[in-house]
């Protein structure tokens, strides 16, 4: 039976997929600067005789083509994100990052790692399936605009028909050995805010002669949490948070300009354009107020990710056929983005996620942290599952049954 033959595949290659993790999670690299990442991912695939093409600039794009007669024109798209962040690993470890102040502390080598031994079993069983499985190493997913950005946007995309496209990513709030899926909404949308507020400086004994940022700041602050308690509809989850607040003066110095980030979260497209508009106005209108001028903008980040319901019960079903059903959970919304969003605004996809946690090895610790790891049991899964999950779509080119 294929079940029985993705396993066995992926029980033989596990090392080979730890060893792969290893090596990915000691070399990170930054968002659209993976070029040995590239290479790494390159010269693997062209050793299994899997064709392959570089895509926007450190990216890698592929495809298996299945070689069982019956037609099919089916195309499902893999996808794994290869960025790492700028944190330094505390983790004492043996594949310990190398360089300096950047780790993989979101479980990207996890993806690649995955990815890579799910196309070789993928490959090495072409024969059970027509169709074809298209993948994708994208860079960039942890800065704006989002790699998927410049990937949908790519010349390959645009030619391409796409069924449908299939993401996993590392959960450590789940055990190893199960995964999570959400049906429909599931990730927010977010958006970065910038505000320069104006003043006019001066000696903080005379606070009359001067007109203070840090005050206009403040009241700014506070007044743009109104807009969530009193402008959204609370059955729409939005967060607005602020994670930075500079201001250069001193105990006695009033400074000229202060500058404020934070990023802005929800489940509404339509409430999301609304809510832009509101915070210019207010962050405007008090500055005015009190007498500065304000710089307001909004950069535009990843839109909601939406999981397609048909076919997310569908792999939910299939991932029930190759782990049981106590392995596989229905988990709740997340306020976290994902740029994996901009492939389901025109593509059915699914994404779902790979428990990594072990309590007993305490490994408990959550993603962007500097002691984030993994679980090394859930690349077997990670691989398996999502090669079972591709061929199973392909061969049966029709949806299964409705999970209750």
């Amino acid at each position: 039976m294929l079940i029985d033959q993705i396993r066995k595949l992926s029980d033989k290659l596990f090392q080979e997929t730890i060893c792969n993790r290893r090596h990915i999670h000691s070399n990170p690299e930054l968002s659209f600067k993976e070029y040995n990442t590239q290479k790494f991912i390159l010269q693997y695939l062209n050793k299994n005789r899997i064709k392959n093409n570089k895509i926007t600039n450190t990216g890698v794009y592929g495809y298996i083509e299945g070689n069982k007669s019956i037609k099919n024109n089916k195309n499902i798209l893999l996808r794994a994100d290869m960025d790492a962040l700028p944190i330094n690993e505390l983790n004492n470890v043996k594949y310990k990052s190398q360089n300096n102040g950047i780790m993989h502390a979101c479980g990207h080598d996890v993806h690649v790692a995955s990815l890579l031994t799910t196309l070789k079993i993928i490959n090495n069983l072409k024969d059970n399936f027509s169709g074809t499985v298209r993948f994708v190493f994208q860079p960039g997913e942890e800065k704006y605009p989002g790699g998927a950005s410049k990937i949908v946007k790519s010349a390959i995309f645009k030619k391409t028909k796409f069924d449908y496209v299939l993401g996993q990513h590392v959960f450590p709030f789940l055990d190893a050995g199960s995964v999570g899926f959400k049906l429909g909404k599931y990730m927010a949308s977010s958006d970065e805010i910038y505000i320069t507020i104006k003043g006019v400086g001066g000696h903080a004994a005379t606070p009359h002669l001067n007109i203070d940022p840090i005050i206009i700041g403040s009241h700014i602050i506070i007044g743009l949490q109104q807009i969530i308690s009193r402008n959204n509809d609370p059955r729409v989850p939005s967060v607005l948070s602020f994670g930075t607040f500079h201001a250069s003066g001193s105990n006695n110095v009033i400074p000229s300009i202060v500058t404020i980030e934070g990023t802005f979260r929800t489940f509404n497209e339509k409430w999301r354009y609304e809510a832009h508009n509101i915070m210019k106005k207010m962050v405007n209108g008090i500055a005015k107020s009190m007498g500065g001028n304000c710089n307001f903008i909004i950069k535009k980040g990843y839109p909601l990710l939406v999981n397609d319901i048909e076919f997310t019960n569908s792999v939910m079903s299939i991932a029930k056929q190759y782990l049981g059903n106590n392995k596989v959970e229905e988990i709740d919304i997340w306020m976290g983005s994902e740029d994996f969003a901009f492939y389901t605004q025109n593509i059915k996809g699914c994404f779902y996620r790979l428990g990594t946690r072990n309590t007993k090895k305490n490994i408990i610790y959550p993603v962007h942290t500097p002691f984030f790891d993994i679980d090394e049991n859930a690349l077997n899964i990670g691989a398996g599952l999502m090669a079972y999950i591709a061929i199973t779509k392909l061969m049966n080119n029709q949806s299964l049954s409705i999970c209750n």
